[in-house]
C-alpha cells in the first residue's frame, strides 16, 4: 500500500511494489515522482527525513536535511540596524539550504535497494516528458504561485498565465535534470551540468551556495527516537527535526489523562492536549537544533519525572498563558507546505517520509536550464533569538545560522509497533502543526478507537506556545458550546478553514487500511 498527496505517485509507487520492489523502492520512485507532479512540496531541490522499519523489527532513520551554505552566518539576515530584513530569508537566493533530497534518495537505495536505480527515476522522467493533467487543487496552486512578485516565475516550465483544471503540463528541463540522476546517482545532481546550473544561479543572483557545498553535502543515518504510549512502541524522527522528541513529550504526557473517558473532542481532552501542546513548544524553542553542533538533553527533555512535573502547571478550570509557559529547568550536563507519504510492502517493510520545500513552491526560484524548484529552508533558522519564522515559530541560539548546520525541523516521519508487529505508519505535511497532527492522530486511533481514515479526517487543532492561541479547523467550531467554553477558560482561538493533510497505513488483522487526507487529492493505492 501506499498513501501519498498525489493519485500518479501512489501509482508509481504500487507499480514499483508490483515488480517486487520494497518499500525503500518504492519510497525513492514516489519522491521523484511527487518532484515533478507536486512541485509546492515534491521535490529534487529540498529535504526531508526517512523512517525505516524492516520486517524483522530492525528500525533506522536518515536525515536528508539542507544544510547552511558555508559562507552563511548569523546575521546574514540583518540590516546594518541589527533589523531583520523583510522576506530576505523566505524568497531570495539567501534563503535557499544546500539540497539533500537526490543524496537521501541515493543513501536510501545504497543501503536497502533491491530493483536497479534507474528503474526508480525512469517513472518520474516519463511523467515529465509525456505530460500529466492538472487537477483542480494543483492548477489553482501554480495560479497562485504564478502570481508571486518573482522574476524568476516566467522562465519556469511550471509558468502559465492561468491554469485550468485537466490542463496538461510538460517539464522538458525538469526531465533532463532526472535523467542525469539517472544515469549518474549523486554525481547526476552534485555534479556536473546540473551543479553547475545551480552554482550558476547562485552566482548571477546573490546566492551563496557552490560547488564546495554541494561536493561536502552527505545525508546522515541517525538513531531514531524510539519511546512507548501504553502498549505502543512509536519509532519518530530524531534530532535535527524536533518532531520525535516532541511527539513524545506529549504522548508522556498524555498518558496521564484519561482522554478515552473525556471523549473526543471535548471540552477536557481538547484543553488538556492544548496546554500539553504549548509546554512542548516552550522546550522545543530554547534547547533544540542540529545534534552535529551542540549536544542536546533528547533524555532529560523526554525523562518520565521531567514530564510530569511539566504537567503539574497544568490547570484543569483555566488555560495557561504563554507568557507564564517557560521551558522547563533541566539539569543539563549534556515547514506549510511540506509532504508525506508511508508505505508498506508486501513483505511487511515500512517507509514513512516527510519532505519540503519548506514554503510552498519554497523560494518560488527555479534553477535556470534545470528546471527544479529551490526550498527557503533557510528560514527555519532562528534568524535572530525570539523573531517568529514563516510558521510563527520563535526560537533560540540552539537554531541560530551557523555555516554547514542543518536548521530545526517539525517533520516527524513515524511509526507504531503493537505487540512486536507493525502497527501504523503515518505523517503529514504542515510546517509546525506537523507533530500536533500525528499526536492527535495517532490519540485518535488508540484513545477513540476510530478507523484510520476517519482518524486522518477527523478536524484538527494546534498549539504551538507563541502566538498564544488555539489554531483550530472551523469543523470543530460547530459545536458553538465547546468554543465558549474553550473561551471561558481563558483560551484565544483563531479558526481556519484547513490543516494537515496526514497520510496513513494502518495494519490489522493481517490487513492494511489506508488513510488518504480528503482536504487533498491524495490517494491510497494498493494490491
Amino acid at each position: 500500500m501506499v498513501v501519498s498527496a498525489h493519485p500518479l505517485a501512489s501509482e508509481i509507487g504500487v507499480n514499483i511494489l508490483k515488480k517486487g520492489g520494497n518499500a525503500a523502492d518504492a519510497t525513492i520512485a514516489v519522491q521523484f515522482a511527487l518532484a515533478v507532479v507536486y512541485p509546492s512540496a515534491g521535490n529534487i531541490g529540498g529535504g526531508g527525513f526517512f523512517v525505516y522499519r524492516e520486517n524483522n523489527g530492525h528500525c533506522s532513520a536518515l536525515d536528508f536535511r539542507e544544510k547552511a551554505p558555508l559562507m552563511a552566518s548569523p546575521d546574514m539576515y540583518l540590516d546594518s540596524n541589527n533589523n531583520v530584513v523583510k522576506d530576505l530569508s523566505l524568497y531570495s537566493h539567501l534563503a535557499v539550504g544546500v539540497p539533500g533530497t537526490v543524496d537521501g534518495m541515493v543513501n536510501i537505495h545504497n543501503k536497502y535497494g533491491q530493483l536497479p536505480w534507474v528503474e526508480l527515476v525512469q517513472p518520474a522522467i516519463d511523467l515529465a516528458d509525456n505530460g500529466f493533467e492538472l487537477t483542480k487543487r494543483e492548477a489553482d496552486k501554480l495560479n497562485r504561485f504564478n502570481k508571486r512578485n518573482n522574476t524568476n516565475n516566467n522562465i519556469s516550465e511550471y509558468y502559465k498565465d492561468h491554469y485550468l483544471e485537466g490542463d496538461s503540463i510538460f517539464l522538458p528541463q525538469l526531465s533532463t535534470t532526472l535523467t542525469q540522476i539517472r544515469d549518474f546517482k549523486r554525481s547526476g545532481f552534485y555534479k556536473g551540468e546540473v551543479a553547475q546550473m545551480l552554482v550558476n544561479e547562485m552566482k548571477i543572483n546573490g546566492g551563496m551556495i557552490t560547488q564546495e557545498d554541494l561536493d561536502s553535502y552527505h545525508s546522515i543515518w541517525r538513531k531514531p527516537i524510539i519511546s512507548y504510549y501504553k502498549d505502543y512502541k512509536v519509532i519518530s524522527m530524531s534530532l535535527p527535526s524536533s518532531g520525535g522528541i516532541l511527539l513524545t513529550q506529549m504522548l508522556k504526557m498524555a498518558e496521564h489523562y484519561p482522554l478515552r473517558d473525556y471523549g473526543f473532542h471535548s471540552l477536557k481532552s481538547v484543553h488538556v492536549m492544548t496546554e500539553i501542546e504549548k509546554l512542548s513548544f516552550a522546550d522545543r524553542a530554547k534547547y533544540l537544533g542540529d545534534p552535529d553542533f551542540y549536544d542536546f538533553p533528547e533524555k532529560s527533555l523526554m525523562d518520565s519525572l521531567y514530564l510530569l512535573k511539566r504537567i503539574n502547571k497544568i490547570k484543569m478550570d483555566s488555560a495557561l498563558l504563554s507568557s507564564d509557559v517557560h521551558a522547563g529547568e533541566l539539569n543539563l550536563k549534556e515547514s506549510e507546505e511540506t509532504t508525506h507519504f508511508s508505505i508498506v510492502d508486501k513483505y511487511g517493510n515500512a517507509s514513512s517520509l516527510t519532505t519540503t520545500l519548506n514554503g510552498s513552491f519554497g523560494s518560488g526560484i527555479v534553477v535556470g536550464g534545470a528546471g527544479f524548484l529551490l526550498n527557503n529552508e533557510m528560514d527555519d533558522f532562528s534568524i535572530q533569538p525570539g523573531y517568529p519564522n514563516m510558521y510563527g515559530l520563535v526560537g533560540g541560539e540552539a537554531n541560530s545560522v551557523e555555516p554547514s548546520k542543518r536548521m530545526l525541523s517539525s517533520m516527524t516521519p513515524t511509526i507504531l509497533e503493537k505487540d512486536g508487529k507493525l502497527f501504523m505508519v503515518l505523517g503529514t505535511p504542515g510546517g509546525s502543526t506537523i507533530i500536533t497532527a500525528v499526536f492527535q492522530t495517532i490519540i485518535n486511533v488508540v484513545e477513540y478507537d476510530m478507523d484510520i481514515d476517519q482518524a486522518v479526517n477527523s478536524p484538527r487543532f494546534h498549539h504551538q506556545w507563541y502566538p498564544d492561541e488555539i489554531k483550530m479547523e472551523k469543523g470543530i467550531a460547530k459545536d458553538s458550546n465547546l468554543v465558549l467554553q474553550l473561551k471561558a477558560m481563558g483560551h484565544q482561538l483563531n479558526f481556519v478553514s484547513s490543516m494537515n493533510r496526514v497520510d496513513a497505513v494502518v495494519l490489522k488483522r493481517n490487513k492494511l487500511f489506508g488513510g488518504a487526507d480528503k482536504r487533498g487529492d491524495d490517494l491510497v493505492s494498493s494490491y
